[in-house]
């Protein structure tokens, strides 16, 4: 019952969230089974404890041919294109008799409301592609196989997969419930020649810092904007990272289901509108938008802003859009205060087995996991898409390797991904698309003069508990 309840409270809400936070076409941010969904009192990782039934001691051993795959997922475009060719490219070579069938089932909301959909009857799906925003969603739904358990029954060596996009799948006692497939971190864009211009040799590494050197991207560097930045739930969630404090309570929702927000107890919230508003107030970082307009990408690609925040997975099409008009630099995402010492999270989505109480279905999906996760595969799917290989064994690969010769840009996302930690991964919390929604509504309005910075924070806050409280009620 209550896996019907979650399916009808929360398919509406998660269509609120257009963008994650893996930029491109598709989005993400932050969430992250347990027979118990949304059980505030329970360990986030109970279903992972209790076992899903499923899988076996004979799990490595099991034949898989013949078995179909259905994988549901939400590349479009290029992505998709890249997608296509990798199922193509397994279905050609694996020789354990698995054909997969790739669906594509539109943006990453879509794709999580038409899995709820079809829960109540048919899953439909062996395998699908989720943002990170429905990361928590997912491990109380109890609809999932543990990815720790195929992991296990098979002796993978988790170590390969890059330790800091391993660490936001994985729960408090180090299970991981999905495998990182696509993922992506924030990046500092800023536009090369307007900085030789205005005689900066310095790239700012805090908001206060890129105020110093506003007047001069303006006066001497051309610049009619300095940051363009648009309002977007992530960036507030990477801020908090960068101070290194929390988002909600429980661990950051890893230890267990959070039952309120504390950005408002810890000055982390504050400290970031501050910022914020204090650069817009200056007319260095004027209102852009929310982040579904694109307005920011323009602004900077055509020569408007000096520097925009943005995907490491949207770099190659900024360079196509700014059309060699500039040359475009890469820096790490800015601190709130120069004083803050704080890493940033992984955006982006990974893949989740569905339990379909089928042994040999979820045999033949870990096998399609494994290829889609091999260094080939992920240095393929690196140098077509922009997002990180999410195993350093990528790096060895020639393909990886000629597409950093030739986009040097992309090695500062490398470099921005090494020097953070596993405590920095961000939180998780099941109604995070419409905490989104509430946190890019408040600095919208704050932004329009309605509301002071005092005030966004105590309404994010006080809107989100009720979020919170209301969702761990229902599924309590």
């Amino acid at each position: 019952m209550k896996k019907r309840v979650i399916a009808s409270i929360l398919a509406a809400a998660m269509v609120v969230s257009s963008l994650a936070a893996c930029g491109g076409n598709s989005g993400s941010g932050t969430t992250g089974g347990s027979s118990a969904p949304g059980n505030s009192g329970a360990s986030a990782e109970s279903g992972a404890a209790e076992g899903s039934g499923v899988i076996t001691d004979n799990f490595a051993n099991v034949d898989t041919n013949g078995t179909t795959v259905t994988f549901w997922h939400s590349m479009g475009g290029v992505n998709g294109e890249a997608m296509d060719y990798l199922v193509n490219k397994f279905n050609e070579e694996n020789t354990d008799g698995i054909t997969v069938e790739a669906v594509y089932q539109g943006e990453y909301d879509d794709t999580i409301n038409k899995l709820k959909s079809a829960q109540i009857g048919n899953m439909g799906a062996d395998l699908v592609q989720i943002y990170d925003l429905g990361t928590r969603f997912m491990i109380d739904s109890g609809w999932v196989i543990p990815m720790q358990e195929m992991i296990d029954a098979d002796g993978y060596d988790i170590s390969q997969i890059e330790p800091n996009v391993a660490a936001y799948y994985t729960t408090e006692d180090g299970k991981m419930y999905s495998m990182p497939f696509n993922s992506s971190t924030p990046l500092l864009y800023y536009n090369k020649d307007m900085f030789d211009a205005a005689g900066i040799t310095e790239i700012p590494t805090s908001l206060p810092e890129i105020a110093e050197v506003g007047d001069a991207l303006m006066n001497q560097g051309g610049a009619q904007e300095v940051l363009a930045i648009s309002i977007y739930g992530w960036y507030f969630e990477q801020f908090l990272c960068k101070q290194g404090l929390d988002m909600v309570d429980n661990g950051n929702g890893r230890e267990a289901a959070a039952t309120k927000v504390v950005f408002d107890e810890n000055g982390g919230g504050l400290n970031i509108l501050n910022a914020w508003y204090d650069l817009y107030q200056q007319g260095y970082a004027p209102n852009v938008g929310r982040s579904g307009s694109d307005t920011a990408t323009t602004d900077f690609t055509s020569g408007k802003a000096a520097m925009m925040l943005g995907s490491t997975a949207s770099l190659k099409q900024v360079l196509q859009d700014s059309g060699g008009n500039f040359e475009v630099g890469t820096a790490y995402y800015p601190a709130v205060s120069p004083d803050d010492e704080g890493g940033v999270s992984i955006g982006g989505a990974s893949l989740w087995a569905l339990n379909n109480n089928d042994e040999t279905k979820a045999a033949a999906t870990w096998k399609f996991i494994k290829f889609l996760i091999s260094p080939e595969s992920q240095a393929y799917w690196n140098a077509q898409t922009g997002y990180f290989p999410i195993v350093t064994a990528a790096q060895d690969e020639q393909v990886f390797k000629d597409n950093i010769a030739q986009y040097p840009q992309f090695q500062t996302a490398l470099d921005q991904l090494h020097d953070s930690a596993p405590e920095y991964a961000g939180a998780l919390l099941s109604v995070f698309p419409e905490s989104r929604q509430i946190v890019e509504t408040q600095i919208e309005d704050m932004l329009n003069g309605n509301v002071t910075p005092e005030e966004a924070v105590e309404n994010m806050a006080s809107e989100i508990n009720d979020t919170i409280e209301e969702y761990n009620l229902v599924n309590g």
